[in-house]
């Protein structure tokens, strides 16, 4: 009963530290060779199609790859052949012709698919944000919160800032990506995205790789994509657009969090956001606590 009792105090350190998310982080990594792990339901099926057009396109590459090494070795000048004066062969037309055709039905019916689920918007999204884009910082606006307005700012967070936002853990709030306010969603929950930019601004591009989502911020006009997050945690993104000369420091982050943290979220942000983010990672890291305290009783 003592070891089973451990096992599930372990099971459950686990989960909290799950819960809190920050394994779940997504960020770029140095010498990244891979799409990163898919933190939405349309993330997964862009690296699933990923993986599916690979079967089609790495024999492709090996074939023709085949082809120029052996005529380069086979028939090169110094071993004496001469052109071929062959004006048409009728199979090989074919050949040519009809497969390749075969190669692109098979990747055009899924990527359909997939084009599909990124612009049909889901059935009653559960929250609506809408992001808007100045030089050099993000605006997050939730126009749907009941008795009141959520409006605020997000900057780069300088290094100067990471104390007063305690924010000194660089793994998990990295150079050049962490900012002073998170784009904050409920975990598990469709959010409906309203991207543009300021009137007199430029073309600016919202870009969340985890999510699969990459759109353009234009002055005067609202582009509309949408999200799942499926684990709690910070994920980030950046202007994905050349948009001037801090181009490179207009970094997104998403905090995704419990729907119980988002509720109490949001009933402080609408009157104090620095008040309600503090409190939010008050309330983040209390419960990593908890769960790093299931698992040391355990062992």
């Amino acid at each position: 009963m003592i070891a089973l009792r451990r096992a599930f105090a372990a099971v459950a350190g686990l989960v909290c530290l799950s819960a809190a998310g920050f394994a779940r982080a997504a960020q770029p990594k140095p010498w990244e060779t891979d799409l990163q792990p898919a933190a939405s339901p349309i993330m997964h099926q862009i690296r699933w199609f990923e993986h599916y057009t690979l079967w089609f396109v790495v024999p492709v590459v090996l074939f023709v790859l085949a082809l120029l090494v052996i005529v380069i070795l086979r028939f090169r000048a110094g071993r004496g052949h001469e052109a071929s004066r062959t004006s048409h062969h009728t199979a090989l037309e074919v050949a040519w012709t009809v497969l390749p055709v075969v190669i692109l039905v098979f990747i055009a019916v899924p990527s359909f698919k997939l084009l599909d689920d990124q612009l049909i918007m889901p059935e009653d999204p559960g929250l609506t944000v809408k992001a808007t884009a100045t030089q050099w910082l993000w605006s997050y606006d939730y126009p749907e919160i009941e008795d009141g307005d959520i409006s605020y700012s997000s900057y780069l967070l300088t290094d100067g800032q990471r104390a007063e936002y305690g924010k000194e853990d660089r793994a998990l709030y990295p150079r050049l990506l962490a900012v002073d306010n998170e784009m904050v969603v409920p975990v598990s929950t469709t959010v409906r995205l309203l991207v543009t930019a300021a009137p007199t601004d430029v073309i600016h591009s919202f870009a969340m790789p985890a999510f699969g989502i990459k759109v353009d911020a234009v002055p005067g006009r609202l582009n509309e994509t949408w999200f799942r997050a499926e684990a709690e945690g910070i994920y980030y993104g950046q202007c994905s657009e050349l948009c001037g000369k801090d181009h490179a420091f207009m970094p997104i982050a998403i905090r995704a969090v419990s729907k119980e943290q988002f509720e109490n979220w949001t009933l402080a942000a609408k009157t104090d956001i620095d008040a309600a983010n503090r409190a939010l990672m008050a309330s983040i890291n209390s419960r990593k606590g908890e769960g790093q305290v299931l698992l040391a009783d355990s062992e």
